[in-house]
């Protein structure tokens, strides 16, 4: 049975978990109901490590997007954003330039309602509902925002999303054509499930989220490599998420984080 609330857009199922809803809840957010719930404790039986992980690609996002601007970037495309939460891309990035501008691109009807509501009073970000994988569209959605301009270098950033993107859809020519659309000095920022690390684990994922509207398709380091044709890897290069450019003594277990992240810059 279905739930409503008030900040549920009409036609909204919400007795069909996502896996945007299903973050939402790991971090701790409010975003999510019974279904997604439910999921999420079968995703927390077979990978108990998941509410860390989930916090730890939180930090790697932040770090990502503050590296970035401290080469330079003022504005970002944010792919597959979901349900905002603590720490959003246009908080960080504002907090070190207000004007920093920021696009966020998400398929999912609760995202991009609570985005609306979140950057209702902010002209520098904004959100459109795009599938990632559609890069076309979601290009010419970006740049008729006004918001972006393709000319100047911009921070790509998919975080946690490209595990949902089957082979089929074939991954490393969706990333391709973001690339060939970014000025040189842009930036391209990746994390996403493997199954390296802690392989029983990731296949007990895998089969939890057959069971959900969003399948989930681990990839090994080799495979992430190739997202980053055209792109030069910046140090530590792909690493699990607590060894990426960490800001203090880092007490994470590295062997346990699930995902490898990895950021490259257009030469």
């Amino acid at each position: 049975m279905s739930e409503r609330v008030s900040w549920v857009p009409d036609g909204v199922d919400t007795g069909k978990p996502s896996a945007a809803r299903l973050y939402d809840y790991l971090l701790g957010g409010g975003h999510n109901f019974a279904a997604d719930r439910a999921l999420a404790e079968k995703f927390l039986q077979a990978q108990p490590n998941a509410r860390t992980i989930a916090r730890l690609n939180r930090g790697f996002l932040r770090r990502a997007v503050l590296f970035m601007m401290d080469n330079g970037i003022r504005q970002f495309l944010d792919l597959g954003s979901g349900i905002p939460t603590v720490g959003n891309v246009h908080e960080i990035a504002q907090k070190a330039d207000p004007e920093t501008r920021v696009v966020y691109v998400d398929f999912e009807e609760v995202a991009v309602a609570h985005s609306q509501l979140i950057l209702e009073h902010d002209p520098r970000a904004t959100i459109i509902q795009e599938d990632m994988t559609r890069p076309a569209d979601v290009l010419k959605a970006a740049e008729g925002s006004g918001l972006i301009d393709f000319t100047q270098p911009v921070g790509v950033l998919t975080s946690g999303v490209f595990h949902f993107v089957p082979p089929e859809a074939d991954p490393r020519a969706i990333v391709a054509a973001y690339r060939d659309a970014v000025a040189q000095g842009s930036y391209l920022a990746v994390s996403q499930f493997t199954q390296d690390l802690q392989p029983e684990e990731m296949a007990g994922v895998v089969e939890v989220m057959k069971k959900s509207q969003n399948p989930m398709f681990p990839r090994t380091k080799t495979e992430i490599e190739g997202f980053f044709d055209g792109f030069e890897l910046v140090e530590p290069g792909i690493v699990p998420l607590p060894l990426w450019r960490p800001e203090s003594t880092n007490t994470d277990d590295p062997d346990k984080a699930g995902i490898y992240a990895a950021v490259g810059r257009k030469a």
